[in-house]
């Protein structure tokens, strides 16, 4: 099983830095790139809503499930 974070591609769809969306979701810069890089073990639901809202998208566009 294999998720794949594809924050980085909406952040760049949405042209918004790190720093813009740890400011508006009221994340840490250092907690954000660990989600980014997908070395994430986990993620709150609040926190996956907060990043939908900053970037007008659904959590199926930053999140991926791909077969082994």
């Amino acid at each position: 099983m294999a998720l794949i974070v594809n924050l980085d591609v909406m952040m760049a769809k949405r042209k918004i830095s790190l720093n813009d969306l740890s400011t508006k979701v009221d994340i840490t810069i250092a907690n954000l790139s660990v989600l980014k890089t997908g070395k994430a073990k986990a993620i709150r639901f609040s926190t996956l809503e907060a990043i939908c809202e900053a970037l007008d998208c659904q959590p199926g566009d930053i999140l991926e499930y791909k077969k082994g």
